[in-house]
């Protein structure tokens, strides 16, 4: 490339205007544009960057007229750092005025950074697209062996993402959020876990304890960005997802007196919003009419939804469904999961009966405190207490650890440990040492 100068460089002045022409071509990094620089003095200047071979090129012409005035022309038709949007940005603009990068964020190129911050762990370019390939979503490969779908929870899970996957198709209301509520431990987020399993659905799951942060606003962004994410799953994988949060009652509820924070209206603000407006969601930057997100259903869970904020649990927002297992449903449940221990259906209907009006969560209960013994028996193989520490940090990877063997099940040792655990219930229940400690509250 060869520099032609077209300046009075010795004026008193100094430069009065300058303008720079880039090559255009195929292999050229950088499309052809003028850069208009400001007005110095009078005297006009220009400073014309150009190739040997570009003569021909009917796009590098004299950026000044007769006048000497610059004129403010496309130079390459194919350019798209020129490219306008809608409101008449070019493409640049609009990209600096969204972007929230930060240095760490994009990415240490190698000869632009010391190489002493850039590293080699990630090869001499980092990867800029490192944090957006975290697996965000949940796959269920945990979830091995056969489980029991109660039909009835299946059929309400089900039609409901099926709704909200076909709304723009039916001629109705279509609730985004599906409020699953029922008593403590009755299965309600395994349940659907199983549902997403049998579907193919790779959710993105959230917890109460997301839905507060010692910065204002922080919970609501996560909640649009979580939702995002999930349209991000359906365009570019072609999975169904779906947004999920856990127990919303613990994070929303008011519970007695209980303080409403900034987060929580922000949450209740963010989630109502979503209802409303499903295909339009901002995280913080500049609105855009061609910024179309993908419906996403959402499903929350709970023990009560009337501690939540009415217009949020309102008809038109959220769907209701009251979980509730039936006594063949218990039954179909707790003999899938003891069926692997040989247990056959009618001793499972016989533990079921011995402890009625417990919650599902009891009866894997029972599995887990019939391996007590079994356990301490392993721990005194192995030493005692005195040296689990060590053996089981140390001698781990010699392979120097006592076999553990499952203890069998039976009908016997299951209904002791439910007589237990009922007891510790009602001593619960029945000692209350709180009322012991502040004896002089009712005084």
């Amino acid at each position: 490339m060869a520099l032609f100068f077209k300046s009075d460089l010795f004026s008193p002045l100094g430069l009065a205007s300058l303008s720079f022409r880039f090559p255009t071509s195929s292999s050229s990094l950088f499309d052809s544009r003028i850069i208009p620089a400001t007005k110095l003095s009078t005297k006009q200047t220009a400073i014309a960057c150009s190739s040997l071979n570009s003569g021909n090129d009917e796009n590098f012409q004299d950026s000044s007229n007769s006048n000497g005035s610059l004129n403010n022309r496309r130079l390459s038709k194919q350019s798209s750092w020129e490219a306008k949007d809608e409101e008449g940005n070019d493409y640049l603009y609009t990209l600096g005025k969204e972007s929230d990068n930060m240095n760490i964020a994009v990415g240490a190129r190698a000869g632009i950074i010391d190489d002493l911050f850039a590293g080699n762990f990630l090869g001499k370019d980092s990867d800029i697209v490192f944090d957006y390939r975290q697996k965000a979503t949940r796959s269920f490969e945990y979830l091995q062996g056969d489980y029991y779908i109660a039909p009835l929870f299946m059929d309400k899970v089900v039609c409901h993402i099926a709704k909200n996957y076909l709304a723009h198709l039916l001629n109705t209301k279509v609730p985004l959020i599906l409020g699953i509520w029922g008593g403590k431990g009755q299965g309600k987020s395994f349940q659907t876990e199983l549902i997403f399993r049998a579907m193919g659905v790779e959710p993105i799951i959230m917890s109460a304890g997301e839905l507060e942060s010692e910065r204002a606003g922080e919970p609501g962004k996560l909640i649009r960005e979580r939702y995002r994410t999930a349209s991000q799953v359906v365009q570019n994988q072609g999975k169904m997802s779906c947004l999920v949060i856990n127990d919303i009652d613990a994070g929303l509820g008011r519970f007695g007196n209980t303080q409403m924070t900034v987060n929580n209206q922000i949450v209740v603000g963010t989630l109502m919003n979503l209802s409303d407006n499903p295909t339009k969601v901002s995280i913080g930057q500049v609105w855009k009419e061609s910024d179309v997100t993908k419906r996403i259903p959402i499903i929350v869970t709970g023990n009560d939804f009337s501690t939540i904020y009415a217009p949020l649990i309102r008809d038109g927002r959220m769907e209701k469904f009251y979980w509730q297992p039936t006594h063949e449903d218990i039954l179909n449940i707790v003999h899938r999961m003891y069926e692997k221990d040989g247990m056959s259906r009618d001793e499972v209907g016989e533990i079921v009966k011995s402890f009625p009006n417990q919650a599902l969560d009891f009866y894997g209960a029972l599995r887990s405190r019939t391996y007590d013994r079994s356990i301490l028996k392993w721990v005194e193989d192995g030493g005692g207490a005195d040296n689990l520490g060590k053996r089981l940090l140390k001698q781990k990877k010699d392979g120097k650890l006592p076999v553990f063997t499952p203890p069998k099940q039976t009908i016997e040792a299951l209904l002791e440990s439910g007589h237990s655990l009922v007891k510790e219930q009602r001593l619960i229940m029945e000692t209350k040492l709180s009322k012991e400690y502040m004896k002089n509250i009712d005084d």
